[in-house]
């Protein structure tokens, strides 16, 4: 099996398994903005984001909501949710190192899951109205966003 092209990250492994019931939404969730990264496509995205180092990427927060980021200043250390709206939703066991070493989906923090949903801790750079400046995101353009919260203690950039 060869993984080319852009859907081939969510491509089934030899062993991995999917359910075969269908995907119900059970809950509303309004997307508050979009993110807007370096990366065309998950295999593109690195692992894990690097708020020290990683390329800058910018939220662009939905216009009306810009009075939501009072309070927050550049050196703030931020969780983003977001929703990874590529992923597949339907696997039970991956094997995400293509070795056929299997392990149910909820031991992994891969971005295949149910309900894909995904958290990075990063580091606010600038504001500037609605739109963000951060780095430490490992997501690809375009990338629905759920919600924004600051760090315990880092809410004004200045830890406590």
């Amino acid at each position: 099996m060869t993984l080319d092209g852009p859907k081939a990250w969510s491509a089934l492994r030899p062993g991995e398994t999917t359910t075969d019931r269908p995907i119900s939404a059970d809950a509303t969730v309004q997307f508050i903005g979009t993110i807007g990264a370096p990366w065309a496509s998950a295999q593109d995205c690195p692992k894990q984001g690097d708020a020290a180092g990683g390329p800058i990427c910018f939220i662009e927060l939905v216009p009306h909501l810009a009075p939501t980021l009072s309070g927050l200043r550049p050196g703030a250390r931020l969780q983003l949710l977001y929703w990874l709206h590529l992923a597949r939703r339907d696997l039970l066991l991956q094997s995400p190192r293509s070795d056929g070493n299997l392990r149910g989906t909820f031991a992994l923090r891969s971005p295949l899951r149910p309900n894909p949903i995904a958290s990075s801790l990063v580091r606010l750079i600038d504001i500037d109205g609605p739109v963000l400046s951060v780095r430490g995101l490992d997501c690809v353009d375009g990338t629905p966003l759920l919600d924004i919260k600051p760090e315990f203690g880092h809410l004004t950039g200045v830890a406590a």
